[in-house]
């Protein structure tokens, strides 16, 4: 079996997201022998200023390309369908950014293709990988607080907040029907079912355009970059700055989630708290570091960060000692590491310890009961 240092990677898309992936590979030993730019002028003027590898002068030259196993595409969500298809078809393990695909049909269609190949598939929900949130998941799975009744909490951020804030997700021809539920409110909604093991089948979402009519610069920017002083022309948006949802589990808990993508002062917050019988507990992403643990006839507790007091499971998703903070960036390096073992190991295993397409797949189908119950203002049935 190999080594994760002798397997070799591609990277398509050199924004932001691309740049993390990039990084969290070589940090694990794992050679990035090239990546895939909107154009290979563009990629090579990011490398200008990043630490980059060289271009690909084509997606379809990656692909050509015999040394890469595995292939990152951290590109806009209108391309993963085509790209991923691509990728298996040329025998290549593939992690995708969320959303798999614009709709189930196409995401349905990708985990089969990607199962019947018997290639490494991963959805990219890198938050589960936090040591606090493998932590509240085995406390959840040894049956520490005991039957779950309630979660609650959400994702909050600022970055679209003035109407100048652009971004092609805003642009639904390459983002998708939804925009902060499929960017953000995915994550949330994969990371409680991952700690508390149960499985949303029910919801009734309410979503809000905040902001009517945003000023598009006419030229490209990248996510989170500033863009003042540049011409812009109004544009008017049909996606949702903010999203109230309930949703019930199969065990018969409730939940509720707040997505916001216009929260002043929230730069990046996913929350998530279980109130459960034996005992609560709590997860700010904001405090990564930390496990609140409520409880009613002693002192509340806050679990720092510390592999020697983790949960065995938990203590091998962390690698610096306690009290040397890890954060977002390591969230991608230990979900890669688990990818890549498998495909160091030959294949997908059958209990996988990292997110698949059919998370991704599921979490296509949980967006258009979103969209489904907000259109036709009622509680929707999720989908098996």
């Amino acid at each position: 079996m190999p080594e994760l240092t002798e397997l070799r990677a591609a990277v398509v898309g050199t924004g932001f997201i691309g740049v993390v992936h990039v990084d969290a590979l070589r940090r694990l030993g794992v050679e990035v022998v090239g990546v895939v730019g909107s154009s290979p002028e563009r990629a090579r003027a990011k490398g200008a200023s990043v630490p980059l590898p060289a271009p690909y002068e084509s997606f379809e030259a990656m692909l050509a390309d015999e040394r890469v196993e595995v292939v990152h595409l951290t590109t806009p969500n209108h391309l993963h369908y085509p790209q991923v298809k691509a990728v298996l078809e040329a025998g290549k393990h593939v992690v995708c950014e969320k959303p798999l695909a614009l709709d189930s049909m196409q995401s349905a269609e990708l985990l089969e293709l990607a199962e019947r190949s018997g290639l490494v598939h991963c959805t990219n929900f890198n938050v589960r990988f936090y040591p606090q949130c493998q932590e509240a998941r085995a406390l959840v799975a040894d049956g520490r607080v005991g039957e779950i009744w309630n979660v609650h909490g959400g994702y909050l951020q600022d970055w679209l907040l003035l109407p100048t804030d652009w971004n092609w997700r805003l642009e639904p021809g390459k983002g998708g029907e939804l925009r902060a539920v499929a960017d953000i409110g995915s994550h949330w909604l994969d990371l409680v079912q991952f700690v508390t093991g149960l499985t949303v089948t029910e919801l009734l979402a309410d979503l809000a355009t905040t902001i009517p009519v945003r000023r598009r610069p006419t030229g490209p920017v990248e996510t989170f970059a500033a863009a003042d002083d540049v011409e812009r022309v109004d544009v008017a948006m049909t996606t949702e700055d903010l999203a109230h949802v309930l949703v019930r589990f199969d065990s018969g808990a409730r939940g509720s989630a707040v997505i916001s993508q216009v929260s002043a002062g929230h730069r990046n917050s996913l929350r998530f708290e279980l109130d459960c019988s034996r005992g609560s507990l709590a997860w700010d992403s904001a405090r990564h570091e930390e496990l609140w643990l409520g409880h009613r006839g002693r002192p509340n507790e806050a679990l720092l960060r510390d592999p020697a007091l983790f949960e065995p499971v938990a203590a091998t998703r962390t690698s610096l000692p306690a009290g040397h903070a890890e954060g977002f960036a390591d969230t991608f390096k230990e979900l890669y590491r688990a990818v890549y073992s498998a495909v160091a190991a030959g294949g997908v295993p059958d209990e996988p310890d990292f997110p698949t397409f059919a998370d991704g797949h599921r979490e296509n189908i949980l967006g258009e009961a979103v969209a489904q119950s907000a259109r036709e203002r009622r509680w929707v049935e999720v989908p098996a």
